[in-house]
């Protein structure tokens, strides 16, 4: 190891360096993402005490390097607890990066093929339809409460799931991979004032179930004959052509591994 400079007894090398920039640069981006939480102040504090923690070790403390490393260890396990639904958020964060979606994009062209054709064709025959593509956010409650299929994706067979006459159009069908996990599925409605009083329940339970997951909805509207996205909360695009979509699609759908 090349050795960089020393600090009263400390020998600091190159790969101590990287170690420190690499965590440091770690903890800039966590607290970046938790800045202005409860969840932020407290990975303050545990940043804290892990500086302390060090400098105990350090100088050779033993007995306030132990105190320090008990109370270290519940902030931890509180952290962890107190605010699941935060770093669950944050994972999400992490897998939406360009990084990790280039890593795991979805390697087949078929799926996106078969959403796009069959959002086309609903828009030609006036039926209403409502995808789901699910991502890293587990969607099990919502499958289970619909009716399991367990199909493989092809246009034809959503095209058939949403045809006003079958008995599982009205609800939302559930995609995981190239899979149609189930069909009939209820969503949870938005709340907020935002939406146009001219949308009906399938925009609102695509908005609804947007806000609290990472999904990707597709929804056709039946009285427009248009098509939209809803992801993160929000209507990406009102009515996408089939061009629009295909591009938005293979810019945002990748392997999701989750319940």
């Amino acid at each position: 190891m090349i050795e960089l400079f020393k600090i009263g007894f400390l020998t600091v090398t190159l790969i101590d360096v990287i170690d420190l920039i690499l965590v440091s640069w770690i903890f800039f981006k966590v607290y970046q993402y938790f800045r202005g939480t409860r969840a932020g102040q407290m990975l303050v504090g545990l940043i804290i005490l892990l500086i302390i923690s060090f400098m105990f070790n350090a100088f050779g403390l033993s007995a306030s390097s132990w105190l320090v490393n008990q109370f270290q260890t519940v902030w931890v396990v509180a952290f962890v607890i107190l605010f699941q639904p935060e770093l669950r958020r944050l994972l999400i964060y992490i897998g939406q990066t360009r990084f990790f979606q280039k890593i795991f994009r979805v390697g087949t062209s078929r799926t996106i093929e078969a959403l796009v054709e069959s959002s086309q064709i609903l828009v030609q025959k006036g039926w209403g339809g409502l995808i789901v593509i699910q991502r890293e956010t587990g969607l099990r409650s919502y499958k289970e409460a619909g009716t399991p299929l367990k199909a493989e994706i092809s246009a034809p067979l959503l095209v058939s799931i949403f045809n006003p006459t079958s008995p599982l159009h009205d609800g939302a069908v559930i995609l995981q991979n190239d899979i149609i996990e189930a069909a009939a599925c209820i969503l949870p409605l938005t709340e907020s004032s935002m939406v146009d009083p001219e949308m009906g329940t399938r925009h609102r339970a695509a908005l609804g179930l947007s806000e609290e997951t990472d999904a990707i909805v597709i929804v056709v509207s039946e009285e427009k004959k248009r098509v939209t996205v809803a992801e993160e909360g929000r209507f990406v695009k009102i009515d996408m052509d089939e061009m629009d979509l295909r591009r938005y699609l293979n810019e945002r759908l990748f392997i999701s591994s989750g319940d």
